[in-house]
């Protein structure tokens, strides 16, 4: 007798707070289960959450049976996983401001410098044609 497991951890940011959806399969029934973690995790946090609070987890078992049945070989279940890790993940509209707020103040920033870099030639350029008018006069 066979028992096939999976697992997904799935962390995403919901406009408040950060939260992880964790989606298992056993033997053909599917559970789910909802974590809030509040503030970002890091790395170290989400394994951590992993190792010391997974079992605790209640899943509850709305679907009998998992939309799409796993892999029977191994191999393939580990390159179907490989696939999932490549794909891009889907970006929230608080993700997609913040990186709209930081191109924006890229583009102020170097606005700003090529501003102040003209200045600085404009006023070189006026110190030395001041400085050619004195040589021309004989001073």
């Amino acid at each position: 007798m066979q028992i096939s497991v999976s697992s997904t951890l799935t962390i995403y940011h919901d406009g408040q707070f950060w939260v992880g959806i964790v989606e298992h399969v056993e033997d053909g029934g599917f559970g789910a289960a909802r974590i809030v973690f509040g503030a970002e995790p890091s790395d170290e946090e989400v394994l951590r959450f992993v190792v010391e609070k997974w079992q605790t987890l209640s899943f509850r078992n709305d679907l009998d049976a998992d939309p799409k049945p796993l892999a029977k070989n191994p191999k393939r279940r580990m390159r179907d996983a490989a696939k999932a890790l490549k794909r891009p993940t889907m970006s929230t509209k608080a993700q997609r401001a913040l990186s709209q707020e930081r191109e924006a103040h890229k583009k102020a920033a170097a606005h700003r410098r090529s501003a102040e870099k003209e200045q600085s030639e404009d006023r070189r350029y006026a110190q030395r044609a001041a400085k050619k008018k004195l040589k021309r006069k004989g001073h």
